[in-house]
């Protein structure tokens, strides 16, 4: 009897695999042969797919929250900085307003008009610059009828290029710094040290190999180091004093040994001129 329920019962495990199989098979086929999955399968799918959606929404929202949060933070620490830089410009007006009275007020009491650092700046555009004097000279758009006058500097980016040679009626030749020619006008400069020594000197030359002016005979025994400022020193009344020039970028000797040449990085670059501004001092 015990043999005969053993044998039903692995006769009925085989039928059910073979029906289980069978069934895989058939849900197979049918899936392959329908465009839609069976009704079951639809269920199962709909069932993950709302759980899923449980699941997914609030991962969403956390997520979108702390992304807004961190948004927030970001525009808080920049509205910071914003009003930070708002209240040094605000201090800088207040200052620099602060310095033009105490300024008209020394003019008053030494009874001057304009001191060396007064200047306007009008404004020209390059229309005209031959191959063969490339490195020499510009045509810029501004003559007589603009105020230009010959001699005046003339800048480019905050800093200074040249000076006007040739002055017409509508448009003016403007000599540059880099200039190597004997009849070319030299401008006076001067560099300050970290001690407070000022070197005065002339831009002699230009090296076009370096890119580099050329204050020669130096014969003070002040210490020049490299990457010192250099504006002009208005000496001669026509250029303004504090025009910046360059920075020094090194210190060597002249021929004989017995002066030293300081050689200028100019500030502005001699072969990319569209816009200039031509420095009129105040009359």
């Amino acid at each position: 009897m015990r043999k005969f329920f053993s044998n039903r019962r692995l006769v009925l495990i085989v039928v059910s695999l073979v029906v289980a199989f069978g069934l895989m098979g058939g849900s197979v086929a049918l899936r392959n042969n329908r465009q839609t999955p069976p009704l079951i399968q639809q269920f199962g799918n709909d069932v993950v797919g709302f759980a899923d959606n449980l699941v997914a929404v609030p991962a969403n929202f956390i997520q979108g929250g702390v992304t807004s949060y961190q948004d927030l933070l970001n525009t808080y620490q920049e509205n910071r900085e914003l009003k930070a830089q708002v209240a040094e410009l605000a201090e800088t007006k207040v200052r620099d307003q602060t310095l033009a009275k105490e300024n008209k007020q020394l003019k008053a009491e030494l009874k001057m008009k304009h001191s060396m650092t007064d200047y306007e700046l009008i404004s020209a555009a390059v229309v005209t610059r031959t191959p063969s004097a490339w490195q020499q000279q510009v045509v810029i758009n501004k003559g007589q009828a603009s105020g230009i006058q010959k001699d005046m500097p003339v800048m480019s980016g905050g800093s200074l290029i040249g000076r006007v040679a040739e002055v017409n009626k509508t448009n003016s030749k403007v000599e540059l710094l880099s200039d190597t020619s004997e009849s070319a006008n030299r401008f006076a400069i001067q560099i300050d040290n970290k001690s407070g020594k000022t070197v005065n000197g002339i831009i002699t030359d230009y090296n076009s190999a370096t890119n580099e002016l050329i204050m020669g005979q130096v014969t003070t025994k002040a210490t020049i180091e490299k990457g010192t400022k250099v504006y002009t020193n208005g000496m001669g009344g026509i250029t303004p004093k504090g025009l910046y020039v360059g920075t020094v970028s090194r210190v060597g000797k002249d021929d004989y040994g017995l002066a030293q040449k300081v050689y200028i990085k100019p500030a502005a670059n001699f072969n990319d001129l569209n816009v200039v501004s031509v420095a009129k001092t105040e009359q």
